[in-house]
């Protein structure tokens, strides 16, 4: 999926995908019948929310100030937050050279490197998991489906979602692809 992608679903269509500004705006303009419209993260499965009150302008000024100010290096991407350690691992860190800050980001991307594609395949099935409570968890073989999912069976998985509204089957299967093992 494409990184900061969301997509927004009317019953079992969707109407609206690509990014936040572009399906806010979309979605603003729609005329929904009072139907409820349930808009995902692409990249979590998470069901989110837009403001769509007020002008195209103020819809994307609060899509652009969602998230406020934290201390850090913004413009690097730097984000401060706390971490907590005993006595022995601060002055581990404090020896390293570079200091703490570097030595923790050399063991995460060690730790990122070393997982392989593990991490990716995770996410992959916690998205589509959540999009599947969601959106499916009335279909047909949902329960089955689940265990496919984390079971790694693409074909079991496939099978059982060929009923399902097609929009809702293929909108889980794009989330799910990198779940499975695919050759190279």
């Amino acid at each position: 999926m494409i990184m900061n992608s969301v997509s927004a679903f009317q019953g079992n269509r969707k109407i609206a995908s690509g990014t936040p500004a572009e399906v806010a705006l979309t979605l603003k303009r729609l005329d929904d019948n009072g139907e409820a419209v349930l808009i995902f993260d692409d990249a979590t499965g998470r069901q989110i929310e837009f403001d769509l009150r007020g002008t195209d302008a103020e819809i994307l000024a609060r899509l652009d100030n969602s998230e406020p100010r934290k201390p850090g290096r913004p413009k690097l991407g730097v984000t401060a937050r706390e971490v907590t350690l005993l006595p022995r691992h601060w002055d581990w860190l404090a020896a390293q050279p570079g200091g703490a800050s570097v030595t923790l980001r050399k063991l995460v991307d060690a730790a990122r490197t070393a997982n392989g594609g593990r991490e990716a395949k995770r996410q992959a099935q916690e998205a589509a998991d959540r999009f599947m409570l969601a959106m499916a968890g009335n279909q047909p073989h949902y329960e089955e489906v689940t265990r496919a999912l984390y079971g790694g069976n693409y074909q079991r998985f496939a099978e059982l979602t060929e009923d399902w509204p097609r929009d809702i089957r293929d909108h889980v299967r794009a989330l799910a692809d990198p779940a499975f093992d695919w050759p190279d």
